[in-house]
Formats: C-alpha cells, sequence, structure tokens
C-alpha cells in the first residue's frame, strides 16, 4: 500500500513481488486506484514522491459526468483549481512535470489560460505548450484535400469548429530536461540528417509542439467508454515518453477510465497512482488494468483495443 486508506474507498491494487517481472521481461507497474476526491486524498500522500503527473480535468462546461457537477461559479472552478494543483504542486519532485490537457469553449475561450495563470500563482512554470490536434484537413498539391481525425461541429454563422486542444506542461522552475527524440519523427528531406550536426546522424528531429492524436470512435458508451470526456492513451503516453524517465512515478488526480494508467503501463513506470470520485469509472479503469496486465506485451488484447480513450 502507498499509504492508510479507508477500505471503501481503495479499488485495488496491482503490486508485483519484489523482482517479479512480467512475461515480456519488463518490471510489472504497480497500480494504485482511489476512488475519492483528489484534494483529499493527495493530501495524505508524502510531498515530492511524484515524477510526472498527466491529467485532464473536468473543463466547468457542464458535461454530465456521473458524479460530479460541471457547472461551478467561475470564482467557485478557479479556486477548486488551486486546491488540486497546490497538492499537485506539492507532491512533485524538484524536477517533477505537470502535463495539463485543457480544452475550451466558444462561450468561454479564456479558461485554459486563466486555469494557467492561477496554476503559476501557485509557482508553476509553463515551459510548454502542446497542440493537441484532433482532426486537421490538408490541401494537397494538386489541388485536393486530405482530412484527418474527429470533431464535435458546431452549429454557428459566428464561430469555427473547434479541432484541438492545449497540452500544458508546467513545472517547478522551468529547467527539466526532454527527450524530444522519444516522440520525435523522422526527417521528411533525408539531406538534413548530415547537414545538421546535432542529429548525430540519426534520422530523428523533434516533433515540435503540434501533436495529432484522432481519438476513436464508438458506438455503444456503455460497452465501450462510459465516460462523457475523451483522452486518447496516446496523447498521455507522448507526455510519459518526453519525460524520459525509466522507473518513474506518475500520477493522475482525474482518472476517469483510466487512459493514463494505461499509458503508464506502457511506458513500463514503477507506479501508478489514480484518483477517481466515480465508482463505475474508477471500476472500469480497474478492469482495464488488470486486462492489460493479464496480457504479454505484444499478444493479442496489449493495450485492449476494446477499451476505447
Amino acid at each position: 500500500m502507498i499509504r492508510p486508506v479507508d477500505p471503501k474507498n481503495y479499488v485495488a491494487e496491482s503490486e508485483p513481488a519484489a523482482g517479479k517481472r512480467s512475461s515480456g521481461g519488463v518490471i510489472a507497474t504497480r497500480v494504485d486506484i482511489f476512488c475519492e476526491d483528489c484534494v483529499t486524498g493527495m493530501r495524505v500522500l508524502a510531498p515530492e514522491m511524484v515524477d510526472v503527473v498527466v491529467t485532464s480535468p473536468p473543463y466547468n462546461l457542464g458535461i454530465r459526468y456521473r458524479s460530479y457537477s460541471d457547472r461551478m461559479a467561475r470564482s467557485e472552478y478557479l479556486g477548486w483549481t488551486e486546491a488540486w494543483g497546490s497538492e499537485a504542486m506539492r507532491l512533485l519532485r524538484r524536477d517533477g512535470s505537470l502535463f495539463l490537457n485543457f480544452g475550451q469553449s466558444a462561450e468561454d475561450p479564456l479558461m485554459p489560460f486563466e486555469v494557467v495563470h492561477r496554476l503559476s500563482q501557485l509557482g508553476f512554470y509553463l515551459q510548454n505548450t502542446i497542440h493537441w490536434i484532433k482532426s486537421i484537413s490538408i490541401e494537397q498539391p494538386d489541388g485536393t484535400v486530405v482530412s484527418r481525425g474527429h470533431f464535435k461541429p458546431i452549429n454557428s454563422k459566428r464561430r469555427l469548429n473547434n479541432c484541438h486542444e492545449y497540452v500544458f506542461h508546467l513545472t517547478k522552475f522551468g529547467t527539466v530536461s526532454l527527450d524530444r527524440k522519444a516522440v520525435g519523427v523522422p526527417y521528411a528531406d533525408k539531406s538534413n540528417i548530415a547537414r545538421w550536426g546535432h542529429t548525430a546522424g540519426a534520422d530523428r528531429r523533434c516533433r515540435g509542439n503540434t501533436w495529432f492524436v484522432p481519438y476513436r470512435t464508438i458506438r455503444s458508451r456503455k460497452g465501450e467508454r462510459p465516460h462523457p470526456a475523451t483522452f486518447p492513451v496516446e496523447l498521455a503516453e507522448r507526455c510519459l515518453r518526453l519525460i524520459g524517465r525509466k522507473n518513474c512515478v506518475v500520477m493522475d488526480p482525474f482518472l476517469g477510465i483510466g487512459s493514463s494508467a494505461e499509458a503508464a503501463l506502457r511506458v513500463g513506470a514503477s507506479r501508478f497512482i489514480g484518483f477517481e470520485i466515480d465508482t463505475e469509472y474508477a471500476a472500469f479503469a480497474r478492469t482495464r488494468v488488470d486486462v492489460i496486465q493479464a496480457t504479454p506485451p505484444g499478444g493479442e488484447g496489449f493495450p485492449n483495443p476494446r477499451l476505447a480513450d
């Protein structure tokens, strides 16, 4: 156990015996999921025990969650942001990172920036701003248009469809080193490999801060994604790989149905801690983790394709 907990709040943990490895030869990730308010839960954890927080909190847009009201007064919401942000700051190591996914609405387009401003007042430094591109259309030289991804259309004469969200990378001092090539891409022009000395002969460059990550569509919310918001595993996984640390401790205060937990398993984190107030979402996340940990890496169902983001 990471800490003493009320048994009714503890969904379950997966903790391998000392030295135990998965069938793929990788140290198994310990996963602890707590079904409780994240601020209450984080307050009991030891300071500076977390390497990375990767999360996507409710955006205060009126989304219909099962156990949470997504319609707070603006001042109340920002105050709540300070509450959980203060605990995240306390739990992060000096060289830790917070990756905060946040979307915006046409009615309140400044909210993402106000959230970051509140976090900066707690001592967080905005080290990078990543744009999660959910849908994009690119015109080709021959005039054809290639469209990829998905978006929720807006029926408006004044506003454009919103096809992206933010991922704010916040640190304590703005000095955290990143493994940029861990999430890099090959050079389109291969002559650049020899032209630029910093390549060291490798066909890999920094991807930049625009990340195209389409989310999966679903047919049945109940069977595939019993949660009203999407948070792709690939998005969380990229954040964790960017940090470039082995055996790190990952935390998500707003676990939902477990995308960040799956990402932690994919990168081989030593420990994952998640908080989720809804019993159904937490149980779904726990099942998701159990299915993945019971499947050999590379085997059918790893990661389980039936579990959407």
